[in-house]
């Protein structure tokens, strides 16, 4: 099966596929099967069940998270990101929506498909998780350090009296 340019460039590009080569790529690309949404579709609904992970190949997302009736940005996402890559360690709930903003052509990855490429290309399987590893733990990061930013600027407020 041959991949259209446009996915295998863009996945060629992704922080996610740095390390693979060219046979490993093309490999992992035959296990999944491109999914296109149109603009305001809901991809994953929070609180729904997880089972896998989608890499953006075209298109723009939105990830939004509810909480008593108020709604919170929390990322728009492009063109070589990622999302739901937690249902692929724990297979729990969905902590956010992930709406298209405009269409989207992404890639979904299951287990099954990181297992079968692991089962022909180990060490592709292996750099693929250490990537997503690396970038949750960036994540992570930003996030410990917003958390932090706040708790900082909370305890410059002055108290009135």
């Amino acid at each position: 099966m041959s991949h259209p340019l446009e996915i295998r460039e863009t996945l060629q590009k992704a922080a996610l596929f740095q390390e693979f080569t060219a046979v490993e790529l093309d490999e992992f690309l035959d296990l999944l099967d491109p999914i296109t949404v149109q603009p305001g579709e809901c991809i994953v609904r929070q609180d729904d069940m997880g089972d896998s992970m989608y890499l953006i190949v075209r298109g723009k997302a939105r990830v939004v998270h509810h909480r008593d009736g108020r709604d919170v940005e929390l990322a728009t996402l492009k063109s070589g990101d990622f999302f739901g890559e937690l249902a692929l360690v724990d297979h729990g709930l969905r902590s956010a929506d992930v709406e298209a903003v405009d269409e989207c052509t992404m890639l979904q990855v299951s287990q099954a498909s990181i297992s079968a490429l692991a089962g022909v290309y180990p060490s592709a399987a292996f750099k693929f998780l250490i990537a997503i590893g690396r970038m949750m733990v960036e994540r992570l990061r930003q996030s410990n350090r917003r958390y932090i930013d706040s708790l900082l600027i909370s305890a410059q407020v002055p108290k009135s009296e």
